[in-house]
């Protein structure tokens, strides 16, 4: 009955479907290759064009190594599935309503002047970190915004319940993983109530992070319970780029005066309901003011992406209630589908203008030459640069590839420390005691080169220090890893390195 019961889950499906195609595809290849072998030639002179492309036009060298190594290794079957691949995300009706909606919204994104010449007058060594913000992302800073930070999803969860509640006329929600329990059930319920009262009241969750934990049909059942839903980039047995770009974001706005953003999604673990890995450590953002504009815009960008049936987003935007004013709030987004590498010239620029420290916390450390050697440089000028990352692991094999950086960043200065009680889930920068930047953007190449994500850059505020303040009591349960720890085998090198070249895969 179990082994009937597995087979019939929709994960084991997609991937039995998944390897079918592959068989297939590979099949087909071989028989071209027998067949015509000017086909086979005409790949290989392919590959080579190809490769030579992208070292040509990479921007990050390093995420891309994974196809030249593919295709250099199996000239024909790599580039088949390069083409492949790539045919199939510009032919994919989600990535075309994306890109239109994206481009679309740009127009609700207006930085006033005035706040940003008074950012740059008041910190001078940090405006190139403003305006690449303001200007080159296109995410403007608001001055009469507020933000209160908590450091475990438990501490944050309460605070939610009680803005939802407070609700009178719209709720938006937009995350990776649902999950029944009492975390959702908590929110679920108040959902449902708001919805019979005649709120708008809808929800994004991306279907592949929620595959396990959601049943297909579960954005019906929420329909027929009044509330919009959408599963985001539904999972089908096709094989294509697009199904690798994930919603990553967790977003909840409530009537356009409250945002909460951080790094829990909405389950169990996230507020230590239940225990799988540990203590688990994970973060809540509450925005107020008129900074929750952007986080309008960024779920209902998604939304129209997928239902295009808002005209005007400006309908949804409320005036920012009075005394709000802590410092310069900015939300901006990550997405997959242009050039734009944000979230990570982001982080670059915080550590480039530290002075006297840098903390950081991530699930994931699987990074580039260029981050790497930006952590490198700041430790070189004498900025305290510190990495706080799982004493538990969720993923061993994903764990492994995090320690194999240890070693080279320990050798150039850079502090490591693991967090004994479990697993952290929070994404944090904090640097000088005056900017920070807490989100959904991991320290590895899914959420920063793949998948759709958001953050929230903090200037000037003096609850800034509250994030210092909870980096350093999670480092006082945590060990610091040694060079020692960090350890040198050849073997296990060599291993780590060849899995360091599908990273982007992991």
């Amino acid at each position: 009955m179990k082994i009937l019961k597995w087979l019939f889950k929709r994960t084991t499906i997609m991937i039995l479907l998944a390897v079918v195609e592959i068989v297939v595809m590979f099949m087909a290849l071989n028989w071209f290759g027998t067949q015509t072998a000017w086909v086979e030639a005409l790949l290989r002179v392919l590959s080579l064009v190809i490769v030579l492309a992208i070292n040509k036009n990479s921007r990050h060298l390093s995420s891309d190594m994974m196809w030249i190594f593919l295709i250099i290794l199996l000239p024909v079957v790599g580039t088949a599935l390069y083409l492949l691949l790539g045919a199939n995300l510009i032919s994919s009706r989600t990535y075309r309503g994306i890109v239109r909606s994206t481009a679309d919204a740009k127009r609700y994104y207006r930085q006033d002047p005035e706040v940003l010449e008074e950012m740059c007058a008041k910190m001078p060594a940090m405006s190139g970190q403003f305006r690449y913000i303001s200007e080159n992302a296109g995410f403007p800073f608001y001055r009469n915004t507020g933000f209160d930070y908590y450091g475990l999803g438990e501490e944050g969860y309460p605070a939610i319940l009680e803005a939802l509640r407070g609700a009178r006329e719209f709720i938006f929600l937009e995350y990776f993983i649902i999950e029944e329990g009492k975390m959702w059930n908590g929110i679920l319920d108040i959902l449902e109530e708001k919805a019979r009262a005649g709120l708008d009241v809808r929800v994004i969750y991306d279907d592949m992070g929620s595959i396990g934990t959601l049943p297909y049909a579960y954005a019906r059942e929420l329909e027929k319970r009044g509330i919009r839903c959408l599963p985001f980039n539904r999972i089908n047995p096709l094989i294509g780029i697009i199904m690798n770009h994930r919603d990553h974001r967790k977003i909840m706005v409530v009537d356009g005066q409250v945002a909460f953003s951080g790094g829990i999604n909405l389950a169990d673990e996230y507020i230590n309901e239940i225990t799988k890995y540990g203590h688990w450590k994970d973060n809540v953002i509450r925005v107020t003011g008129e900074a929750v504009w952007s986080y309008t815009v960024m779920f209902l960008t998604h939304w129209n992406a997928l239902r295009p049936e808002d005209a005007d987003f400006g309908v949804f935007r409320r005036t920012a209630l009075p005394g709000e004013a802590d410092g310069y709030v900015a939300a901006y987004g990550e997405t997959p589908l242009d050039l734009e590498n944000t979230a990570q010239n982001i982080y670059v620029n915080i550590l480039n203008q530290a002075v006297r420290y840098c903390y950081i916390i991530t699930p994931y450390l699987i990074i580039d030459t260029e981050l790497e050697n930006a952590l490198i440089l700041a430790a070189a000028r004498g900025v305290d640069v510190r990495i706080l990352t799982p004493g538990i692991p969720d993923n061993k094999l994903v764990w492994c590839i995090t320690r194999s950086y240890y070693r080279q960043l320990i050798e150039g200065g850079v502090r490591i420390f693991e967090y004994t009680p479990g697993f952290v889930h929070a994404k944090v920068f904090v640097a000088d005691d005056r900017i920070a930047t807490v989100g959904t953007v991991n320290l590895d190449y899914r959420s920063l080169y793949l998948h759709f994500e958001n953050g929230t850059c903090l200037c000037d505020s003096e609850k800034v220090m509250d994030i210092r303040r909870d980096w350093e009591q999670a480092a006082g349960l945590s060990k610091e890893i040694t060079k020692k720890d960090a350890g040198y085998h050849p073997l296990s090198e060599f291993v780590l390195s060849v899995l360091r070249v599908f990273a982007p895969l992991m």
